[in-house]
């Protein structure tokens, strides 16, 4: 059901008008009687909003730490989409952000609070955020899966597995709500690309169609990570041909927080991913009494083919700071590669006359028939010479090849910037010293509105900057002594590669916790409430709002240059000057949100200590002009 607008329409003046009067009385009068600071910044903000939601435009909104950009968006937001009646989305750089914008005492909960208005927001999450019931059904098989799936089988709602009505369902099975299993174990229990929902027997009873389905309902805001967004982009044709819904309804306009990380995670809904173990497994389970023997044969020889071409990806690739490893395309792998594809598709053709049998239960053979038809196409991709990339990586504890695209500029610019709906982009870090052209030539974008202001606070007095030179070797040792002076501390990596390096060498340790332990929004307020005084973690440079005593101490490990890696290489290849164009802007960006963790209110105060060996010592000039005050001797 429609809701109200928060203001009052009159004959006399259009509905931009009175947001602007009232976004005027909220932000100069209601919220600072209620504590809030009046801050120009995040009025200038809010309307430089309103006029792009006016011009149906694309709005480069980038603002300092501590300007209020969640609130500044959230009134013109909130108010568009009650006016038109579509929900507005706020898209997130990933999970983890969206937990941190929709926790108590957050921007939300204070403007529902002080301003006497109920906003009814959703979470729309990836589909791997989401328990999957036939993958627990497997799980539950092994005995060695025992000590994580007590928590999961205890909060899964009776109404799943009676045969009783379905009047009292709600939505359930998110990742945040097992906080105690790991990101290892989750992925043994989630959503995986090879379930085939549409012919599974749970589907209405699934957490995730429930959650699909409250999600669509939402009158004001409908949250997701950017990664989603894309899916949904990506995948709406195909799913409205196949007679499915799209992942998300139609909204009024979109906000991209944190939106200069859009497009790796446009680049990843586009990848396609080949698991070493995945076809084996799929395989078997059809490998049934009854099966022809033709089918048996081309089953064994596409396992076998898929043994020995995994095999190769794992001589031909190498492992540097990332995950992801380069693949040598040689000659014997480019021909065991079209092998496959040929035994594939004689597979798929014999599973025709399988059907007819019945002798394979359907749900299992559609997921079989289904996945091949997406292996043959991937390995098709991965043979052909294009502008793909391609890497070895280890995902949910398998070796699996990836095939990405290198530029996603001119599919963006066609399913998304020319949508004729408003979308702003918000974050601190936009821009290369107020230049927009970076994030903008990386997206597609030709036309757009931009404006930057700084952050309203006075970091001479309530920030210090530290650098220290050392050799890499000694940064483990110089982080211990560090910490010997005990203060609520965040280590940032620039990959998780080198946090298991730094985990490695110092050894476990009761007052520090790590990225991937548990479930992460759970760690970070188990670190906020003090339970550990360190952070670990190389997801966190973006988003992460632990105000006064929660965060006094930042330590960034490394200087944050993109990883040496197939991704990044391709971005280097086609660079005139990679160093300039793709190493240093990516590299003070992310600087930039890092530093930005540590002071969130008028309130903080704290340090940042910046480690940096020899080579990265000389590229001191290099960011000193983006930092918020001066290096402290």
């Amino acid at each position: 059901m429609k809701q109200a607008l928060p203001f009052q329409l009159s004959k006399d003046r259009s509905f931009f008008e009175s947001l602007g009067d009232w976004m005027g009385d909220v932000l100069y009068d209601e919220l600072p009687e209620k504590g809030f600071e009046c801050r120009d910044e995040q009025i200038f903000m809010a309307y430089q909003i309103e006029k792009t939601l006016k011009e149906k435009n694309v709005l480069f909104a980038e603002a300092g730490v501590g300007t209020g950009k969640t609130i500044a968006y959230l009134l013109p937001a909130i108010s568009y989409a009650r006016y038109t009646g579509k929900p507005a989305l706020i898209a997130c750089a990933d999970e983890t952000l969206i937990e941190q914008l929709v926790k108590e005492a957050g921007d939300i909960f204070k403007l529902q609070n002080y301003l006497d208005i109920k906003i009814d927001v959703r979470l729309a999450k990836s589909r791997d955020q989401y328990l999957c019931l036939k993958r627990l059904e497997e799980a539950q098989k092994d005995d060695d899966n025992e000590y994580f799936l007590e928590e999961i089988e205890d909060q899964v709602p009776d109404f799943v597995y009676a045969h009783s009505s379905m009047q009292k369902i709600f939505p359930y099975g998110e990742r945040s709500q097992f906080a105690g299993v790991s990101d290892e174990d989750w992925q043994k229990v989630n959503y995986h690309p090879t379930q085939q929902c549409m012919v599974c027997d749970l589907r209405n009873r699934c957490g995730q169609t429930i959650h699909r389905q409250h999600y669509r309902e939402s009158t004001d805001l409908i949250i997701c990570s950017h990664e989603f967004l894309m899916e949904h982009i990506w995948t709406k044709e195909s799913r409205v041909r196949e007679g499915q819904m799209p992942l998300l309804p139609e909204v009024s306009m979109a906000v991209l927080d944190e939106g200069h990380l859009l497009e790796f995670a446009a680049q990843k809904a586009l990848t396609y991913e080949i698991q070493s173990e995945t076809l084996i497994r799929l395989l078997e389970k059809v490998m049934v009494d009854g099966v022809r023997e033709k089918t048996l044969n081309l089953m064994e020889v596409l396992q076998e083919l898929h043994d020995k071409l995994f095999g190769l990806l794992r001589i031909g690739s190498n492992m540097e700071e990332t995950d992801r490893m380069k693949v040598d395309k040689s000659p014997e792998l480019m021909r065991l590669c079209k092998q496959a594809i040929g035994v594939a598709d004689s597979l798929l053709e014999e599973f025709v006359f399988e059907s007819e049998l019945y002798t394979i239960p359907e749900y299992e053979l559609r997921m079989v028939e289904e996945f091949l038809e997406q292996y043959t196409f991937s390995l098709r991709l991965f043979t052909e010479k294009g502008d793909g990339i391609e890497w070895l990586e280890i995902i949910d504890g398998f070796e699996t090849l990836i095939i990405m695209p290198r530029l996603v500029t001119d599919i963006l610019h066609e399913k998304l910037f020319t949508s004729k709906i408003p979308i702003v982009f918000s974050s601190a870090t936009l821009s290369i010293e107020k230049d927009f052209t970076y994030i903008a030539d990386s997206l597609g974008i030709e036309k757009f509105q931009s404006f930057s202001v700084e952050s309203p606070f006075d970091y001479d007095d309530v920030m210090k900057i530290y650098t220290k030179e050392m050799e890499q070797q000694e940064k483990p040792g110089y982080v211990e002594s560090l910490l010997n002076n005990s203060m609520q501390t965040l280590i940032l990596f620039k990959s998780k590669a080198a946090m298991t390096s730094f985990r490695a060498t110092i050894g476990d340790r009761n007052d520090i916790v790590f990225e991937g332990d548990r479930e992460l929004s759970t760690i970070v307020k188990e670190f906020q409430n003090g339970e550990y005084s360190t952070l670990c973690s190389y997801h966190l440079w973006e988003g992460l709002d632990l105000p006064l005593e929660a965060l006094t101490r930042v330590v960034i490990y490394d200087l944050p240059f993109p990883p040496v890696d197939p991704l990044f290489d391709a971005k280097r290849s086609f660079s005139n000057n990679p160093f300039e164009e793709v190493e240093l802007p990516f590299m003070l960006l992310r600087l930039q949100q890092g530093i930005g963790r540590l002071i969130r209110t008028s309130s903080d105060y704290g340090e940042i200590h910046l480690l940096l060996n020899e080579t990265e010592a000389k590229l001191e000039n290099r960011f000193t002009g983006i930092l918020p005050t001066t290096i402290s001797q």
